[in-house]
């Protein structure tokens, strides 16, 4: 009989962390989701319940937790602009403490664990595009550090709990990543502009829209995540997709999928925004045979279903 591995996913009721619970459930492994709903969305596993192998525990990452799991995928942190600059304290205790908790327990039960760390951790970056080699460009004390050094300092704890303890450790930069379960209200680009234009209002664009993001759909980032947590390599590597948009390439797409006659408003460009953001993926194609296989003209259709059945 095949060993069902046992899963704790942080964040498992948000954007990602309940796409990777159902892949897992449908791979035969068992799967705990833990969040406190502070991002999360319950309609996200309310599915997931018919899986026998799923459990779901409401818990702040904060606090700590003793659990019997084999593998950890820590996911849990406010991802967007909107959320994390909400509560940026609360942001940086989850980046920090969170983590902190996670790779304590790791420790104590011999789990691997998987870090979702982030492309902010470039910062605004002075390279084009970003390698895992580059250490970035980051404002320690703007309105993004909470997020951008908090996820810093998690790839830190996990570097440490490596060299110190022997923990199996991987640690994904994620870059823009998108499709269903995203919440409306997140504040991210390609959930405004959906929203936007299924309510047919102007579609609001930040400065000129010349500033470029990658974006990465969600079923191909899971992959990806699987293929990190299931190899042996330690150090941090970035997903996401290297094909490069200006913010007004993507907003004219949607408006083409969606309404060719909605306006565009424009307004100031917020602080610490990044000009340009692209993802080196030359480490994850080398070593776990990966790239994004799904065009984003595709991404954004499936999206947009989602969101018409849901808004």
């Amino acid at each position: 009989m095949k060993f069902k591995k046992r899963n704790l996913i942080t964040g498992g009721s948000g954007f990602l962390g309940s796409h990777l619970a159902k892949k897992l459930l449908e791979k035969g492994e068992e799967v705990i989701c833990l969040d406190n709903f502070f991002t999360g969305n319950k309609s996200n596993i309310k599915k997931l319940f018919k899986y026998q192998n799923f459990e779901f525990i409401r818990h702040d990452v904060t606090e700590p937790i003793k659990l019997e799991i084999d593998n950890i995928w820590h996911l849990a942190c406010p991802a967007s602009p909107i959320h994390y600059q909400f509560n940026p304290i609360k942001t940086t205790k989850t980046s920090f403490i969170g983590t902190h908790n996670m790779l304590g327990l790791a420790k104590r039960v011999s789990a691997k664990i998987l870090l979702a760390s982030t492309s902010e951790v470039y910062g605004d970056p002075e390279i084009h595009p970003q390698k895992e080699s580059y250490r970035g460009s980051v404002n320690t004390i703007g309105i993004r550090s909470c997020y951008e050094e908090g996820k810093r300092i998690a790839e830190t704890l996990c570097a440490d709990y490596q060299r110190v303890h022997g923990v199996e450790v991987r640690i994904m930069r994620i870059f823009n990543t998108y499709g269903p379960n995203m919440r409306f209200d997140d504040g991210r680009v390609i959930s405004n502009f959906i929203v936007q234009a299924l309510k047919n209002q102007k579609i609001t664009l930040y400065g000129d829209g010349s500033q470029t993001r990658s974006f990465c759909y969600v079923d191909d980032l899971i992959n990806g995540m699987i293929l990190l947590m299931e190899s042996n390599y330690k150090k941090p590597m970035n997903f996401g997709n290297p094909k490069e948009f200006s913010i007004i390439e993507l907003a004219n797409l949607i408006r083409s999928l969606v309404n060719p006659d909605l306006q565009f408003e424009y307004k100031k460009l917020p602080e610490d925004d990044p000009k340009r953001r692209q993802p080196s993926i030359q480490l994850a194609k080398n070593l776990l045979n990966w790239e994004p296989k799904i065009p984003l003209k595709e991404g954004l259709i499936r999206t947009l279903d989602w969101f018409k059945n849901n808004l």
